[in-house]
């Protein structure tokens, strides 16, 4: 079947034999043809001849993220511009046709296609980059370099990263998108967001730090109540103390962590001071023997208090009272109390008397608790001035 276009065109099958040709057959006819059904004809018939050729321009843009349909409709629709505006003065209608069809399918991507918005100039460098690869992948059989990259598009392998980069951009992937097999989790729901612990990295490395310069046994009862969610009573019952007790190592342990924290010097625990050690010195005079006592007295340092007592009476040659000073004792616990009850009973076999003097205010509030308020030296009330 040969159309009205001449002998250098044939359409049974879309194929064409001289486009030009065709081209300036119909630029002859619509010259001479009035607007009409006639020269929309010509016109029909000449889009109709050329449809294949912008096919073949349409495929060269394949397998870039946009189906083959949409790119041969707009390739047809730079066909039609083609057409409508072709000047054979002006030269070749397929030259001329390969630019608008090839620029309209630039702008469809350029537009229409990247999901976000990108300068045209980078636009087109990813398009080049993109093509570029698909060559040299075809050519050598393998993926090219950047440097080859570069090279055969003329550029710096900078602009070739930025264009690799880019192509990331083109197409944006709906948060709703299913991402597990039944299609319940959607790729939103497994994007994470700011983490606000992030800014307490700095402060948990310091306060772990802080932590290993403790004693043992506050690390443990650290440990124990923060990290192993365990009640007072429960690490009470482990370290065979008082509730009341670990309130206490807790308390002073979290003060000197928030003090150091904040201070710019070295941090040093209390009782790595020179002097803080719990200790239990012993001196005699004529009628008594004192037992000055210095730190805590629990579980750890009741030997402590222990051996100072059974050290005065041994040596309490002569004496009446062992004075016990707990002036510088700011905690005693159970431990401390059954040294104390050991004490008093060997000082009675001795034929002495236990007075326990200048005891802090809650110290005598334990000893009065637990019935051994018979050792506190009675509180002498002060002068009328």
């Amino acid at each position: 079947m040969r159309t009205a276009l001449g002998p250098g065109c044939r359409t049974d099958q879309g194929d064409l034999v001289d486009l030009d040709a065709a081209a300036e057959t119909y630029a002859g006819l619509v010259a001479d043809l009035p607007p009409g059904s006639a020269r929309s004809g010509a016109r029909d018939a000449m889009v109709s001849a050329a449809l294949p050729f912008a096919g073949r321009l349409a495929r060269r843009y394949r397998n870039r993220g946009e189906p083959l349909e949409d790119l041969e409709q707009v390739a047809r629709l730079g066909l039609v511009k083609a057409v409508d505006r072709y000047d054979p003065e002006r030269g070749s209608f397929t030259a001329f046709a390969v630019i608008t069809i090839t620029g309209e399918l630039r702008r469809h991507f350029r537009d229409h296609s990247w999901g976000v918005h990108v300068p045209r100039r980078l636009q087109e460098l990813s398009l080049d980059v993109t093509q570029a690869t698909t060559i040299l992948t075809n050519q050598l059989s393998r993926s090219p370099t950047t440097g080859e990259l570069a090279e055969y598009l003329g550029v710096d392998e900078s602009e070739v990263r930025t264009g690799q980069e880019l192509a990331v951009a083109y197409t944006a992937t709906s948060l709703n998108r299913p991402v597990s097999e039944d299609g319940r989790a959607e790729l939103g729901e497994m994007l994470g967001g700011p983490d606000g612990e992030l800014a307490l990295v700095e402060d948990r490395l310091t306060v772990a730090k802080l932590i290993a310069r403790m004693p043992a046994r506050e690390q443990r009862i650290l440990a124990m109540r923060f990290y192993g969610n365990h009640t007072q009573d429960e690490i009470a019952a482990q370290f065979g103390i008082s509730q009341m007790h670990v309130s206490r190592l807790l308390s002073k342990a979290l003060t000197w962590l928030r003090h150091a924290m904040l201070t710019d010097g070295p941090a040093i625990w209390p009782d790595s001071s020179p002097g803080a050690t719990p200790s239990a010195r012993v001196t005699h005079e004529r009628q008594r023997v004192t037992v000055a006592v210095r730190g805590e007295i629990d579980r750890d340092s009741a030997s402590t208090l222990r051996t100072g007592l059974a050290s005065a009476i041994r040596t309490a040659d002569g004496a009446r009272f062992v004075l016990v000073d707990f002036d510088e004792v700011p905690f005693i616990d159970a431990a401390g109390l059954a040294a104390l009850v050991d004490a008093e009973a060997d000082a009675r076999l001795a034929g002495l008397r236990v007075v326990i003097r200048q005891a802090p205010v809650h110290v005598r509030r334990v000893i009065t608790a637990a019935g051994l308020h018979r050792l506190l030296e009675p509180v002498r009330a002060p002068q009328p001035v």
